[in-house]
């Protein structure tokens, strides 16, 4: 609730230590805000801005506010709350657009409030140059403030959206990656004319280590392919979890024939990795089939992967531990 007290020029407050009338000497204009009303707010107090009754300008005389911005957007959340102190004044963005622009405004202490109308406003701005510039340069303050903070959202936004294309458990790429980048690397090599390659990795009989090794000694399985992986490759290739314990690698700029040639290398090099350290033993028992498929001519994403997945069932058919393609 807003209560009343007094009109500005006989609360006892200099039009001087207001932001919006800093350098101003006019009295016109104080005259105008003279006749201001100056309300009493009690601490935790939300000043509502009624729908039907057009927004005003606050004016912190003594306390401070809690303003908290409108949503950007129907999927953006809240900015950081801002905070009106002595001196500094909210409302002003509201009255020249007739939109309310925060969500909340509440009292963080017992506060006094210079409340300036919209009808007295715009008269300030009409008769007074000074009033105008003092708002010009406070909208600018905020403007360049408002889009700081939103290129800060931006780039923590950026930064999350980034972290949850990466598994947690191997830190390679995962299938969200893997379905939002790879058709644009097939498109891109359809339209360049470049070779790409995939190989789909899967890891044998890796339930049959996992009932004798415990869940914690499948992710250190799992965590040691990855390395395997991410060591052989080169900087432009990309290694995916896929799920579970298949694994996906696509090497940009590499046919059919470069592809088997990698995988080779990455089969002998899982076979020979170790998983535990303390125990020193080698991967037979924890070998990896790997299936082999270079991109066709008029061939999308899908059907990439499903090539690579049909040389991977060869593979395994085969006898696992080798490469079909």
């Amino acid at each position: 609730m807003l209560q009343k007290i007094s009109a500005f020029d006989a609360c006892g407050h200099a039009m001087a230590d207001l932001q919006l009338f800093a350098g101003v000497i006019d009295p016109k204009a104080a005259a105008i805000v003279g006749q201001c009303d100056v309300v009493r707010v009690a601490a935790g107090s939300c000043i509502a801005q009624v729908s039907d009754a057009p927004p005003c300008v606050y004016i912190v005389l003594h306390g401070a506010l809690g303003a908290t911005p409108a949503p950007a957007g129907d999927h953006a959340g809240p900015l950081r709350e801002e905070r009106v102190l002595p001196g500094e004044s909210i409302g002003e963005l509201s009255v020249l657009d007739e939109t309310v622009h925060f969500s909340a405004l509440v009292a963080l202490q017992d506060s006094e409030l210079l409340v300036i109308e919209p009808h007295t406003l715009w008269r300030l701005i009409d008769e007074s140059n000074g009033v105008a510039r003092n708002l010009l340069r406070q909208l600018s303050f905020r403007l360049r403030a408002a889009n700081a903070q939103l290129r800060k959202r931006e780039k923590v936004g950026e930064f999350y959206r980034r972290l949850s294309m990466v598994d947690a458990l191997t830190g390679l790429h995962n299938r969200a990656w893997l379905e939002e980048r790879l058709p644009g690397m097939v498109a891109e090599a359809h339209q360049a004319g470049r070779p790409l390659a995939a190989i789909m990795i899967d890891l044998d009989h890796f339930k049959r280590f996992n009932d004798a090794h415990g869940h914690p000694g499948g992710d250190s399985a799992l965590r040691t392919a990855a390395g395997v992986l991410t060591a052989a490759l080169r900087p432009t290739d990309f290694a995916v979890r896929f799920g579970g314990e298949e694994m996906v690698v696509i090497l940009p700029d590499s046919d059919a024939a470069a592809g088997l040639m990698v995988a080779e290398r990455l089969c002998e090099r899982m076979r020979a990795a170790i998983v535990f350290a303390d125990m020193r033993l080698p991967l037979p028992h924890i070998t990896a089939s790997f299936g082999v498929a270079a991109l066709q001519p008029d061939q999308n994403a899908d059907a990439l992967l499903s090539h690579a997945d049909l040389a991977l069932y060869r593979a395994k058919k085969d006898g696992r531990d080798r490469v079909a393609c």
